[in-house]
């Protein structure tokens, strides 16, 4: 996609990163410089960390790190890669190293990242993990697949269709998908999805999202290992959950709780599945409460 193609908003959003080669992949990233912990933010699917731009933008005394996963956002998006989310957390172990090697990370995540999450807790967990994680924020993320209620277009993608409707993919359908889950009081602003279906279109990726929507599989694969992370990882760990969303619905929630009932939770009951978008102001107070806990 020709930087032409960009909204204003996008460029200048690209244009206040850089960018990082990891295993031959260009891969886009968001550094800000400051104090510990440095807040290192995993985003979604099928978005990017322009979805925390709200939060990235703000005034802080702490460092922050946030990429877009490779076939993501302004990443590289090669077709023939066989996306998994262990390579994804491989790629964010070897971003922390150059960037805050021996420095406390505090995560961040929403959605997928939740799982690129779960996945750094479980090494963790084994002594394999080579960044210093010291605690974390998950926002609705469908952690436990099995109690989500994935959309429409998630459930075709992951079908044998699912090649076919990402050649026919559409702005028109991606609006109407994408805003089914958000909140009808901060409902998905036509300024949010013109920069969100550009992040998409950007690198060819338009036609991309029935293979990185395999990560889907992956949490049934490997449910043993990242449900025992959730359980068993015994550092801070907090949850801000929207709790009008249609997919990671309040029973996801209430799984994940039955995991780590101890755990904090901030309960948005207006708000949907993007609660950094719908009202940052609100995330912002709950990340605040979560790594000064």
């Amino acid at each position: 996609m020709a930087a032409a193609d960009l909204t204003t908003r996008v460029a200048a959003w690209r244009d206040r990163g850089g960018e990082e080669e990891f295993r031959g992949r260009r891969i886009h990233l968001f550094r800000r410089d400051g104090g510990k912990p440095l807040l290192l933010f995993l985003h979604g699917f099928p978005s990017s960390s322009y979805d925390w731009k709200a939060l990235l933008e703000r005034e802080s005394e702490h460092g922050a790190l946030a990429p877009d996963f490779l076939g993501f956002g302004l990443s590289e998006k090669p077709r023939d890669h066989i996306y998994t989310l262990h390579w994804q957390a491989d790629l964010v172990e070897e971003l922390v190293r150059r960037d805050a090697a021996g420095r406390e990370i505090f995560f961040v995540a929403h959605d997928m990242g939740t799982s690129v999450a779960n996945e750094l807790m479980a090494r963790d967990l084994d002594g394999d993990l080579e960044m210093n994680l010291v605690g974390g924020l998950l926002l609705n993320g469908s952690m436990i697949q099995g109690a989500a209620s994935p959309t429409l277009g998630q459930r075709i993608l992951r079908s044998p269709l699912g090649p076919l409707m990402s050649r026919l993919s559409s702005e028109r359908f991606f609006r109407q998908q994408f805003g089914s889950i958000f909140s009808p009081g901060h409902p998905l602003t036509d300024e949010e999805a013109e920069d969100q279906w550009a992040l998409i279109r950007a690198g060819g990726g338009r036609t991309l999202n029935h293979k990185t929507i395999r990560y889907m599989d992956e949490r049934f694969r490997h449910a043993d290992r990242w449900h025992g992370a959730l359980r068993d990882w015994e550092k801070p760990l907090a949850m801000a959950w929207g709790m009008l969303d249609p997919v990671a619905t309040p029973a996801v929630l209430d799984a994940v709780l039955g995991l780590r009932p101890k755990a904090p939770v901030a309960r948005f009951d207006d708000l949907g599945h993007y609660p950094q978008i719908e009202d940052p102001d609100r995330v912002a107070e709950a990340l605040q409460r979560a790594f000064s806990a």
